[in-house]
């Protein structure tokens, strides 16, 4: 039946420019989980399938400036890495079949994962939950349609439950989207070559990852609370002196604060008082950024960059650096947090989507700015392996997204280039 109906599309998508092509695949290839499934209470009920025990305040704690900035050092550079499909390694390409219209395919499938995102609005919506929470998941249905072979939508991984009695077989269902408050029978039940789910921090007694924003979460709450003391202090909102009249009647000290409350309070007029005794002003602090605990709210930014694996330059602390600590600071960020998050999210595209969804084991996902962050770096590299003879002049060109040279000089032109290479002609 699905022959059946390609072959009707492709008949009527002769006069429409191949959209039936587009629509059938879409038809073919359904969603099962919800887009928002976070709408109702958050009630849990135990069994089979295991949730998240994530607490509600870590997608609110996402949204602070601090936390704000240490999940966008590292979502927005992941985010706007140069990126390939390539023939895996220790696969001759001429074994391979079909390689260059199977490298459209598989690309095309990535830069336009459905219907609304692209490459990049999914992948940070992963990012996201994987910075948070210690889970991302996206949801992957084969469509039949070997141009486009699976399309993905970005799920809430706080919504999945795992089943933690899975044997291992691809027709048991190892995942499962409910709802809270939702029970095990209505949940909808995912395979494993149906949902990319990536755990951070994985370790062996229990099934889920751990976040970075879990681990700075106690850290997080404390800083939430210096800063709001901080910022009440500033605004005048609590007190730091108190005024003391002696030998003063209780009537006279009700009629005092009535009339400060009344009459001076809130209006800057200068108030005037006339006892026997001058009154002593008894003052609770110094009055200077000490008592802001600036030093402790320092402190408590850098346990924050220490959980994000980024450093405190990152976040904003910029005391005792200078230009040489500074590249040094900036190679550890992106070798310690964003380095091994972007080639986590690689093997998962490549195990995941490219080997169980598809069924193409012969390709990988690559990001290729892991090697080396600026430009000067990675040509001396290159041309110095060039040289030594390690790699040869494609093999470069691959690692920078471009096409193979042919036999006599000229570019082989493929579908993931543009078009408007075509009348550039050989280079020298």
């Amino acid at each position: 039946m699905r022959g059946i109906w390609r072959q009707a599309t492709r008949q009527d998508g002769q006069a429409s420019g191949g959209r039936q092509e587009d629509l059938s695949a879409a038809a073919e290839a359904q969603r099962k989980t919800l887009a928002l499934p976070a709408i109702l209470g958050p009630v849990q009920f135990p069994g089979r399938l295991l949730p998240k025990p994530t607490p509600a305040n870590l997608r609110r704690y996402a949204e602070t400036p601090v936390v704000r900035r240490a999940i966008n050092v590292i979502k927005d550079r992941i985010a706007a890495m140069d990126w390939q499909v390539k023939v895996r390694r220790g696969v001759r390409p001429g074994d391979v079949a079909f390689t260059e219209r199977k490298l459209r395919a598989l690309r095309r499938t990535l830069e336009e994962p459905n219907a609304v995102d692209s490459f990049r609005t999914l992948i940070e919506q992963v990012i996201e939950d994987a910075l948070t929470g210690g889970f991302g998941a996206i949801e992957m249905e084969p469509t039949g349609d070997p141009e486009r072979p699976a399309m993905l939508w970005p799920v809430d991984g706080a919504s999945i439950r795992i089943n933690a009695r899975w044997d291992g077989q691809a027709e048991t269902p190892r995942y499962a989207q409910a709802l809270p408050g939702q029970l095990e029978s209505s949940a909808v039940e995912l395979r494993d070559d149906q949902l990319i789910y990536v755990r951070m921090n994985p370790r062996s007694f229990t099934p889920f990852g751990l976040g970075p924003l879990e681990v700075a979460f106690e850290t997080v709450n404390q800083f939430l609370s210096a800063h709001r003391f901080a910022g009440k202090l500033a605004a005048n909102q609590v007190a730091q002196y108190a005024l003391w009249l002696n030998e003063a009647t209780p009537t006279q000290h009700d009629r005092l604060i009535r009339w400060w409350q009344d009459e001076i309070e809130g209006t800057g007029r200068v108030p005037l008082i006339s006892t026997q005794q001058k009154p002593e002003v008894l003052r609770f602090a110094q009055g200077t950024d000490a008592d802001l605990r600036l030093a402790w709210q320092e402190f408590l930014i850098r346990m924050v960059a220490n959980a994000f694996g980024l450093p405190p330059l990152m976040l904003g602390l910029e005391a005792d650096v200078n230009q040489s600590t500074a590249s040094e600071m900036t190679d550890e960020a992106f070798r310690g947090a964003i380095s091994p998050l972007a080639k986590l999210l690689a093997g998962h595209l490549t195990r995941d989507l490219f080997a169980k969804c598809i069924g193409w084991r012969e390709f990988e996902f690559v990001f290729n700015e892991l090697n080396a962050r600026d430009e000067e770096t990675e040509l001396a590299v290159q041309v110095q392996l060039l040289q030594a003879g390690v790699l040869t002049v494609n093999e470069v060109r691959a690692m920078r997204g471009m096409g193979p040279l042919g036999q006599d000089g000229a570019v082989q032109l493929s579908g993931e280039m543009d078009e408007g290479l075509k009348d550039v002609g050989t280079r020298d």
